[in-house]
């Protein structure tokens, strides 16, 4: 074998381990979209338990896919990637056997700690390994395929395994996934680029500790009041520890984030319309699974169809994509991606809960699933394609910092914002519907504490009002009460759905007057 046919083997293997990797990542991650509704009602979680099941995986992903990067630049990407597998293999396994929400967690953090290998490291191994940007950008678009790929297939499986009644096959089914990804890696070609690089601990420890602060902050206070000394503390703590973060980056020689990165007012622009996009996208896809499944209690099949229409895009399109990031400015792409996610979120508002037709869904859900394909490939094109490529290994990991904390801001800040504005018009309207209902004391009583403490999403959700022992036993939930959670849920997911709309219009508004002015990337030069 000649040499230029190795080196196009050793490319052809790489691309095909890495994409391979993310499709694992994007399967794992996305596995709960269509299994809320089937985790509220088995583990019969509050609503802030059931954002955590997303939070927890995404959590870990977001504070150290930044320390992976630089792990794989310093020792290798190749070992480092099966790591990834096999810590999705570990998660997933846990998450299989969880009898109670609590284990879920453990599970999903697990599995989020592999996705923070698997996502940078499989990105930088693409990058490392094509002779030429313009190869570069096709491999690239080739794996946000596969990325949308995952996201797409793995609702709908879980919703079908949740329709036959059996959602834990689907962590057998990562796991049977993890494994061929260690297999094919095997055959990938290793690199690294250690020149410059080292751990940078101090930017670590409090770059994780300020955004688990913050994220902790945003999803408890929800249902324990954004008042309470802790969720202030844990907000205030947050803030500080990122500032710490600054302060330690541009003052360390060899940083785990390249701050100075920013000083281009383009990839600025572009780094925060890649935040508040992705928080649009996912909290979108997030309130349509919580409006379908934990709130309508529709089949999770239903939800996993859906995101095949959200998912689908991005890989039906990638060469038009590949196409159009080659050769249209960033401005325009980004600009049309946003606002078709504004679009979807905007539309999504105004249907009613009452409406069981969840195929209502289907145009706002391709509309969010074109934007999705415009923006993502885009984004990363731009990030890959403006620093040399001995930093591609950093590159990667910050456009995947940006779109994942995007990401893990979605379901958290949505359902932090509805679960609160739910909760609250539960209480407001409480005592009417009680009047109503015809419910004597104690069950009033017990009711209430049900309110007060689990909030709308187990009010609308449990079928009886337990009792106490032999002598009380448990009565249907009234209709009154069932009535009032059922419209309060849906009000602030209707508010939510505007909210990401909203945010996502944003998005565009930035892009399309903040790059103005900028130069075209051209990811066939690199200029």
């Amino acid at each position: 074998m000649t040499q230029t046919a190795a080196r196009r083997q050793g490319y052809t293997a790489t691309v095909v381990a890495g994409c391979f990797a993310v499709l694992l990542a994007q399967v794992a991650y996305s596995l709960p979209g269509a299994l809320n509704g089937t985790f509220q009602q088995e583990f019969q979680t509050t609503g802030a338990e059931l954002t955590w099941i997303t939070a927890a995986f995404a959590i870990p992903m977001v504070v150290f896919e930044l320390t992976t990067g630089v792990i794989g630049d310093l020792f290798g990407r190749k070992r480092l990637l099966q790591a990834g597998a096999l810590l999705t293999v570990a998660g997933s396994l846990v998450s299989h056997v969880a009898a109670t929400v609590q284990i879920l967690w453990i599970g999903q953090i697990v599995a989020g700690l592999g996705a923070a290998i698997l996502y940078p490291i499989s990105l930088a191994m693409l990058a490392a390994v094509s002779p030429s940007p313009e190869a570069r950008a096709k491999a690239i678009a080739v794996w946000a395929g596969f990325l949308s790929i995952g996201a797409a297939i793995s609702p709908l499986m879980g919703g079908w395994l949740a329709a036959e009644g059996d959602w834990r096959t689907s962590y057998l089914v990562v796991i049977a996934a993890a494994v061929i990804s260690i297999i094919i890696t095997q055959f990938a070609a290793d690199s690294s680029a250690p020149e410059g690089r080292k751990l940078d601990i101090p930017g670590q420890v409090t770059l994780a500790l300020g955004l688990i602060a913050i994220l902790f902050a945003a999803t408890q206070g929800s249902e324990a009041g954004f008042a309470r000394p802790e969720i202030i503390g844990a907000f205030v703590a947050g803030l500080v520890l990122l500032a710490a973060f600054v302060v330690i980056e541009l003052r360390t020689d060899v940083p785990l984030l390249h701050l100075n990165i920013f000083a281009n007012r383009s990839y600025a622009i572009v780094a925060i319309a890649t935040v508040v996009g992705m928080f649009a996208f996912l909290a979108t896809c997030y309130s349509m699974s919580i409006w379908l499944g934990a709130i309508q209690h529709q089949s999770a099949l239903k939800i996993g169809v859906l995101f095949l229409f959200i998912q689908g895009p991005a890989f039906v399109l990638v060469k038009a994509v590949s196409h159009v990031i080659r050769n249209f400015s960033p401005r325009w792409v980004l600009t049309v991606g946003f606002a078709l996610i504004a679009v979807s979120g905007v539309w999504c508002s105004t249907f009613d809960v009452h409406d069981m037709n969840w195929t209502q869904f289907i145009a706002p859900m391709l509309a969010l699933g074109v934007g999705f394909a415009l923006t993502v490939g885009s984004i990363t094109a731009v990030a890959i394609n403006t620093v040399p490529l001995r930093l591609a290994g950093m590159a990667s990991a910050t456009t995947n910092l940006l779109r994942d904390f995007g990401f893990a801001l979605g379901p958290v800040l949505i359902a932090a914002f509805a679960v609160s504005r739910a909760n609250g018009d539960l209480n407001a309207g409480f005592g009417g519907a009680i009047g109503e209902s015809g419910l004597q004391p104690p069950y009033t009583d017990i009711a209430g504490g049900i309110a007060q403490g689990s909030g709308a999403m187990a009010i609308n959700s449990m079928p009886v009002v337990p009792g106490a022992g032999p002598d009380l036993p448990p009565v249907p939930m009234p209709d009154s009460l069932r009535l009032l959670a059922l419209e309060s849920l849906g009000n602030a997911y209707s508010l939510a759905f505007l909210v990401a709309g909203l945010c996502a219009a944003a998005a565009a508004a930035l892009t399309l007057f903040g790059l103005f002015d900028s130069k075209h990337v051209d990811v066939r030069t690199g200029g």
